[in-house]
Order: structure tokens, then C-alpha cells, then sequence
């Protein structure tokens, strides 16, 4: 031992104590008492936290940062590309069975499969704006929201495409040859809706102007009634006209694009005669006028018409011819809308709506009506998650645009705002749709860009609401997907980490205070249960149960 190295002074002290330490746990294991072994342990932590240098501790919280940090980072990856914490699933898919639980994922793995072949469909322009199908009528019905609440219920965005529509509707190349028609021309591109009215009473001043009278009942009539009187006098002026360009269409180009502008101005006042008729109570006429629109212009769905009669249908409760419709429309080569996807769910849940109750399904399952119904309406409400809201009145519902944007809440109002009464006539349908409807968003993919049963939902989708909508109403957005609680927890506990481990090496010392303190103050609670429990129960008790 002479070439070895001397023991420091510290090193002979602690040598000594841990051999005094072992000689008296020895005899305490084998004759002591139990509080002289409490004391012992007592003593062996409190003797370990002493002997610990700084370096432990940086080294410790530096690697329980690590730690967390890569689960963290695992747990955002798998959140990202499978819309669920890796946590959370292994808990319920097989700790949940081991404790006795039920996996209720099986059908929920299915459509999430389902959804992977539907994913890759074609997908169609994003923010395309669509003219309304029920869209109101300026004097009649606008105008005097306006003049009762002082608000306008339409966007400067919103008029001008329909001031575009209206050019592209109602106006040709040659109506520079008509006088009445070449002033209907500027009218139509007119800003001020004065100027545009008496730009319409001068051209009937001229002739019999279909297009004249179009303007005037969309525009200066105050009532529906007044406006379906001025639709009768259009109709009856641009019939004539519609004749008359039949005969010469296949003359010219310029014969041609006036025939298709006559046909256009046709259809546009029959259906609003529609419209009117339906405004007024009378819906089986308007059904009908809806009815002979379509078959005698089957190839002009520009209008949409057979969402007018879808509605006045609902109506009617005529059920059966409503789903007659949606069997003719809801297919899948011809674009959605709200009002397709929603009264097919609307359809499907009035079968089973009236006996359904939340609290028997989870009980015994769902039967395979309620499950079809309940498929229906996770099907509308991926299509368009803004509608909910709106049915279940947990939104207030404003006036719709002349204009929507499909899978938007501009499309949702103008649903909703003709639709809700349907709804509300079906016993129990708003309860399964209160019911149901959240559990979309747990079935579509994440990120969004995979979609499931429909084409991605579009980005751009608020930017153009926001213009479409009026400034007063707070527009719906698309529901964000919430971060699992596992992955807060794990950022949470990373940034806790992170930030004692820099402590840890700026100031070794007193952080090793701040550990030792920790530690004593945890086991505390323990030492004081201890020790009630070793003042209540006799000794020789604690002796036995050491022994064993």
C-alpha cells in the first residue's frame, strides 16, 4: 500500500460512518425494533443526498430533458400523420382490453380505411362561388332588413358577382341593336340601385323589356306580391322573345348567343315565379312550376332548381318524392351541396329519430338504422361542419348571400336558413344530430389534406366567407382538431425539464439545495404516516412483520 494514494480526511470520516452504518443495520435486521430501522433509512437517504455533487444533478435533468424532448418529438410525429397521440392509442387499444374495457375502434379503423382510397379522388377548384338557389329578393326582402335594423345584410363582394351574373345572364352582343336592351345593357353594370331602377323604367318606356322587369321585381318591389306581379309581365315579354330567337338560332353565331340569352332570361323568371308562388303558401304550385321547369330545360342546371324543389318538397312532408330526388341527384359524378347531403342525413335520421336515446345505444348498440342515420349525418357534417351549429341554434342565423361558397359558412346560413323548420317538424332529429355530430372530426384524417369521405376540405374556405358575409356576423371556421392531452403533457413536462436542467448548470450549488429540500418535503407525508402508524400499533407487531 505504500505506492497508493492517502485517503483525504472527508474519505476516512465517510469510510467510518459507513461502517458504523452497516454494523448498526446488521443488528437492526436481525433484533431491532422497526422505528430504529425507520431511523436507519432515515438516515441512509438523508447520508445519499449529502454524498451527491452538482455534476449529479445537471446530469440528471439533463437527461430527463432529453427524454421527454424525444418523446415529445415521437409524439407530434405520430399525431401528425395519424390524428391521435401514440400514448393514447396503445392505452385503449390494449391496456383498455386487458383492464376489461371495451375497443369501440374497430369501426372506426374501417372508415379510416375507407377514407385512405377515398383520399386520393380527384379534387375539384377550392374556392369557387356558386349563385345561391334560395337566394332572397333585394326589395322585397333585403331591403327592408335594412330599412328595420340599419344593417346591410349584403357585402359589396357579394353584389358585384351578381352584378357579373346579371351581365352574363341577361345581356349579348348584339343588344347594342335594341335600344331597350342596349340601356338594360348599361344598367346592368350600373353601382347605384336608384340609377339601375330608372335605367329599367326608361327601356319599358321604349319596349316591352323582359330583362326591364327583372330588374324592377328584384330591386323596387317592396313585397313579394309586387314582385311576382312584375315576373308575370317579364314572363309574358320574354316568352315572346324565347320564340321569336328559337326560330333564328341556328342562323349565326350572333342568332345563336341570342337564343342562349333569351333562355337564360326564361328560366330565370319561371323559377322565381317559383319562388314567389312558394313565398306565398302556395307550395304545391310552386312545385309543380318547378317540376315543368326541369323537364322542359333538363340540360340548364346552372339554377340548381332541384334544391327549390327539394325544399318545397320538405315542405310538403312529401318524403317519399324527396327521396325520389336525392336518388336522381345525390350521385356521385354530380357535385354536392349542403342541401343534398343534409336532407339525405335528415331522411335517414327521421326513420329511427323518434325512439332514439343516447343512453339504450350505449348500452346495447347502435341497430343498423340508427347506424345508417348516424353515418348520414357524419357524412353531411364532413361535407359542411358549419351547419350544426346553425340547426342547433347555437349559432344566430343571419340573412343568406346572393352568393355561397360550398363546404363554407356562407353555404350553412343559406341552408340552415330555410332548412332548420325541417328539421324541427321531425321528432327527435335534432337530438341524434346533437347527439352525433361531433364524432365526425374523430373519424377524419389529420392533417386535413387527406379528407375521407369528400375531397380535402378547402384552406381558403374563411378568406372567401368573410367576404361573401357582412362584417356584423362572426364567421364559422373550420373546427381545429384538438391537441391530445398526452401531447401537452409531454411539452409541458419537456419545457419543466429543459428549463431545471439549464438551472441546474448555471447554479449547481443551489439547485442541489432546491433538490434536497424537494426530496426531504416528498417524503415527509410518508415519515409522518410512519410515525402514526408506529405510535397506534405495538411494537412487537413492527418486530414480526420486519422479521418476515
Amino acid at each position: 500500500m505504500s505506492h497508493g494514494r492517502r485517503l483525504s480526511p472527508r474519505a476516512v470520516c465517510l469510510s467510518r460512518d459507513l461502517f458504523h452504518f452497516v454494523s448498526e443495520l446488521s443488528c437492526t435486521l436481525e433484533n431491532a425494533e422497526f422505528p430504529a430501522y425507520c431511523f436507519m433509512m432515515d438516515y441512509t437517504v438523508s447520508m445519499f443526498l449529502n454524498t451527491l455533487t452538482p455534476k449529479f444533478y445537471v446530469a440528471l435533468t439533463g437527461t430527463s430533458s432529453l427524454i421527454s424532448g424525444l418523446i415529445l418529438i415521437f409524439e407530434w410525429w405520430y399525431f401528425r400523420k395519424y390524428g391521435t397521440s401514440f400514448i393514447e392509442q396503445v392505452s385503449v387499444s390494449h391496456l383498455r382490453p386487458l383492464l376489461g374495457g371495451v375497443d369501440n375502434n374497430s369501426s372506426n379503423n374501417s372508415n379510416s380505411s375507407n377514407g385512405d382510397s377515398d383520399s386520393n379522388r380527384q379534387s375539384v377548384s377550392e374556392c369557387k362561388v356558386w349563385r345561391n338557389p334560395l337566394n332572397l329578393f333585394r326589395g322585397a326582402e333585403y331591403n327592408r332588413y335594412t330599412w328595420v335594423t340599419g344593417r346591410e345584410p349584403l357585402t359589396y363582394y357579394d353584389m358585384n358577382l351578381s352584378a357579373q351574373d346579371h351581365q352574363t345572364f341577361f345581356t349579348c352582343d348584339s343588344d347594342h341593336l335594341r335600344p331597350a336592351d342596349a340601356i338594360m345593357q348599361k344598367a346592368w353594370r350600373e353601382r347605384n340601385p336608384q340609377a339601375r331602377i330608372s335605367a329599367a323604367h326608361e327601356a319599358l318606356e321604349i319596349n316591352e323589356c323582359a330583362t326591364a322587369y327583372i330588374l324592377l321585381a328584384e330591386e323596387e318591389a317592396t313585397t313579394i306580391a309586387e314582385a311576382e306581379k312584375l315576373f308575370k309581365q317579364a314572363l309574358k315579354a320574354g316568352d315572346g322573345c324565347y320564340r321569336r330567337s328559337q326560330q333564328l338560332q341556328h342562323h349565326g353565331s350572333q342568332y345563336e348567343a341570342q337564343h342562349r340569352r333569351d333562355t337564360n332570361v326564361l328560366v330565370y323568371i319561371k323559377r322565381r315565379l317559383a319562388m314567389c308562388a312558394r313565398r306565398l303558401g302556395r307550395t304545391r304550385e310552386a312545385v309543380k312550376m318547378m317540376r315543368d321547369l326541369m323537364k322542359e330545360f333538363p340540360l340548364l342546371s346552372m339554377f340548381n332548381i332541384h334544391e327549390n324543389l327539394l325544399e318545397a318538397l320538405l315542405e310538403l312532408q312529401a318524403y317519399a318524392d324527396v327521396q325520389a330526388v336525392l336518388a336522381k341527384y345525390d350521385d356521385i359524378s354530380l357535385p354536392k351541396s349542403a342541401t343534398i347531403c343534409y336532407t339525405a342525413a335528415l331522411l335517414k335520421a327521421r326513420a329511427v329519430s323518434d325512439k332514439f336515446s343516447p343512453e339504450a345505444a350505449s348500452r346495447r348498440g347502435l341497430s343498423t338504422a340508427e347506424m345508417n342515420a348516424v353515418e348520414a349525418i357524419h357524412r353531411a357534417v364532413e361535407f359542411n361542419p358549419h351547419v350544426p351549429k346553425y340547426l342547433l341554434e347555437m349559432k344566430s342565423l343571419i340573412l343568406p348571400p346572393e352568393h355561397i361558397l360550398k363546404r363554407g359558412d356562407s353555404e350553412a346560413i343559406a341552408y340552415a336558413f330555410f332548412h332548420l323548420a325541417h328539421w324541427k317538424r321531425v321528432e327527435g332529429a335534432l337530438n341524434l344530430l346533437h347527439c352525433t355530430w361531433e364524432g365526425t372530426f374523430r373519424m377524419i384524417p389529420y392533417p386535413l389534406e387527406k379528407g375521407h369521405l369528400f375531397y380535402p376540405y378547402p384552406i381558403c374556405t374563411e378568406t372567401a366567407d368573410r367576404e361573401l358575409l357582412p362584417s356584423f356576423h362572426e364567421v364559422s371556421v373550420y373546427p381545429k382538431k384538438e391537441l391530445p392531452f398526452f401531447i401537452l403533457f409531454t411539452a409541458g413536462l419537456c419545457s419543466f425539464t429543459a428549463m431545471l436542467a439549464l438551472l441546474t448548470h448555471q447554479f449547481p450549488e443551489l439547485m442541489g439545495v432546491f433538490a434536497k429540500a424537494f426530496l426531504s418535503t416528498l417524503f415527509a407525508p410518508l415519515n409522518f404516516v410512519m410515525e402514526k402508524v408506529e405510535s397506534i400499533l405495538p411494537s412487537s407487531l413492527w418486530h414480526q412483520l420486519t422479521r418476515i
